[in-house]
């Protein structure tokens, strides 16, 4: 049996939540001022705008993800689907939430593109949406049945599984980044009473 459109489809939403993965974790390298050339691999190189492309190139896959299905058979999908899928033919919660996931994304790049005209404090509070944006993907990539009929989940299907190991990255190093921020918040605090 030959790739399916479903499947065509399924495979670059997984590309997808590995470039938003590796986009996430390369920010939040960023936040505790990792140094590729102090730390491993003791070369440098811009990351900075490696995370840059591995934004552009999420947004890229995360719109090609939903509009291949737009040439699928069954279920159907049309534009509107798409665009504002609440009334989608298929599991239309896990696919809204998919489109919220992708409107914030587009958001985050937007805003990331104009971060010089609209200041660092006002890019910085639109910038953490990009955790929200995670949560409905991550939210979206799990529950939704690949085959886009309501069966059961198997949560040791190899797609699934890679998500769920991405999940797992990004929720652990999320807890160290704000534990870090909260430390530095709290030492700066102490500094100040000084």
């Amino acid at each position: 049996m030959g790739l399916t459109v479903l499947d065509l489809s399924a495979y670059v939403g997984l590309l997808a939540v590995g470039a938003v993965t590796l986009n996430l974790f390369l920010g939040m390298l960023m936040a505790f001022r990792y140094s590729p050339h102090r730390s491993w691999p003791h070369r440098r190189f811009n990351y900075f705008r490696l995370h840059n492309w591995s934004g552009y190139i999420a947004l890229s896959v995360s719109l090609l993800h939903p509009a291949i299905l737009l040439i699928n058979k069954d279920p159907h999908f049309r534009l509107l689907d798409l665009v504002y899928p609440v009334h989608s033919p298929s599991q239309p919660l896990e696919n809204t939430i998919g489109a919220v996931a992708l409107y914030l994304l587009a958001f985050v790049v937007v805003t990331s593109y104009l971060r010089l005209r609209l200041g660092r404090h006002l890019w910085k509070s639109f910038h953490f949406s990009i955790y929200f944006a995670a949560a409905a993907l991550f939210f979206h990539s799990l529950w939704t049945a690949p085959a886009l009929k309501n069966d059961p989940i198997d949560w040791l299907d190899g797609g699934k599984l890679f998500v769920e190991s991405c999940f797992l990255l990004i929720a652990s190093t999320s807890l160290l980044r704000w534990r870090h921020s909260r430390r530095k918040a709290a030492g700066l605090r102490r500094a100040a009473a000084l």
